[in-house]
């Protein structure tokens, strides 16, 4: 067990399976104690006990993450409550991908995506980061994606939600960063799902890359650490590629 995050505590939402499991386990790793929020009270007790079995400190706030005002509130109070009063860092990782054309997205499906991806994430920074600010400093990570900024069909809406992250992300470094609370983003290539079919497709998108081929949730997990960690002090609005090298290098198909 590591020692880069010893004495932090974490909140990760979404984090009972995937990109975001990944990373409440590689903060307990590190020495933080872990809160892994979630819709299913099931997996996140699955997650709490792997790491706990592995000598981590993790416990699971359950959490519905509407973009509701009120939710992200509850969620920020409750973790901040079973962390023993303190989040030093936050990671807004929970979202939906709805892959659908723009003619086939109904006004309901539009309203609950930017809700999840957009409206629950700025809530929860605001009811969080102005608390790091007050205790000496903090970091907020969050998570993009590569489609945020290299179009693919179907993927319109989630994508914009994504955008409107990356530029919550730059915006929330100059707000908070001279406050002590260092914001960045993490922008993952195709990450290895457990849907079969899905993988395939990312498979496909990942053809000619440095990488030539998916990545893991481990790698994700990997930035996360950095960037919570104090390695990562002067590294303020960023937004950190870790997709294989899809966005950064010309793609050659084969």
């Amino acid at each position: 067990m590591g020692m880069r995050l010893a004495g932090k505590t974490a909140l990760v939402t979404g984090s009972t399976s995937n990109i975001g499991r990944a990373i409440a386990e590689a903060f307990a790793a590190e020495g933080a104690h872990v809160v892994v929020s979630g819709r299913s009270a099931a997996r996140g007790a699955e997650v709490v006990e792997a790491i706990r079995a592995r000598g981590g400190r993790a416990d699971f706030v359950r959490a519905e993450l509407d973009g509701s005002a009120a939710a992200s509130r509850a969620l920020a109070e409750e973790a901040t409550r079973v962390l023993g009063g303190r989040v030093d860092v936050l990671v807004n990782n929970a979202g939906v991908y709805p892959a659908d054309s723009t003619a086939a997205t109904d006004e309901k499906t539009f309203d609950e995506v930017y809700a999840v991806n957009v409206k629950a994430p700025f809530f929860l920074t605001a009811a969080v980061a102005p608390t790091m600010a007050e205790a000496g400093g903090g970091a907020v990570i969050n998570l993009s994606s590569w489609i945020a900024r290299l179009g693919i069909s179907v993927a319109a809406l989630y994508s914009s939600t994504k955008g409107a992250l990356e530029t919550l992300t730059r915006s929330w470094a100059a707000e908070f960063g001279p406050q002590g609370v260092r914001v960045n983003a993490i922008s993952p290539g195709a990450i290895l799902p457990s849907d079969a079919e899905v993988a395939a497709i990312g498979a496909g998108m990942m053809k000619g890359t440095p990488a030539g081929g998916m990545g893991t949730p481990d790698a994700i997990a990997s930035a996360a650490v950095y960037l919570a960690s104090d390695e990562a002090s002067f590294v303020h609005g960023t937004v950190l590629d870790v997709d294989g090298g899809r966005m950064g290098v010309a793609v050659v198909a084969a």
